[in-house]
């Protein structure tokens, strides 16, 4: 026969303990699993490439020449180029957008009238080259943008063999490249 009046007991104290420590532990993980997953697959990184870097003077001025290529996921805007800590005016700021036929392999050549200096990248014509105004450069992702930057404010001739650097700024970024200054003559 069965004793109805029996004190019976379900799991001790320490078994229903850790049970509930588990699920505490896995709705946590859970949790923190979905929330990395919804912020990863809605934000793609932002990732620059400066390379052909360039900065020449002679005792007329000076001018700076890079390639800029955007290789992440997202299109970019390019608010700011620095050189040895001062920010370029726009107005000073050329740059030329790569067309799929474009061949930019070689490097940037320098050229000087007597009067003005000229940076072109091997193959693409100067007459294609652009100035902003005083707005904000937009950029593709994937697209490749060339710049020259016509008489950094703070570059002399005393300056000829020390490294300075170039610094572009985006949205949430910043790419910062040294070279060392070159004789333009």
């Amino acid at each position: 026969m069965i004793n109805l009046s029996e004190d019976r007991r379900g799991l001790s104290e320490v078994v229903s303990t850790l049970i509930l420590l588990v699920v505490a532990v896995l709705l946590a993980a859970i949790v923190t699993y979905y929330a990395t997953n919804i912020t990863m697959t809605r934000t793609t990184t932002e990732d620059a490439r400066v390379s052909k870097y360039h900065i020449w003077v002679n005792a007329s001025g000076s001018m700076g020449a890079f390639k800029l290529q955007n290789l992440g996921g997202k299109d970019i805007l390019i608010d700011k180029v620095v050189i040895r800590g001062v920010s370029c005016a726009w107005a000073d700021v050329a740059y030329y957008r790569v067309q799929e036929l474009d061949d930019v392999t070689g490097d940037f050549v320098l050229t000087y009238d007597g009067v003005n200096f000229n940076a072109t990248m091997v193959g693409i014509l100067a007459a294609n080259w652009t100035t902003s105004g005083d707005s904000d450069i937009p950029m593709r992702s994937g697209e490749t943008i060339l710049f020259s930057v016509a008489d950094p404010t703070n570059i002399g001739l005393d300056d000829i063999g020390t490294p300075i650097s170039i610094t572009v700024f985006t949205n949430n970024a910043q790419w910062i490249i040294e070279t060392n200054v070159e004789s333009a003559s």
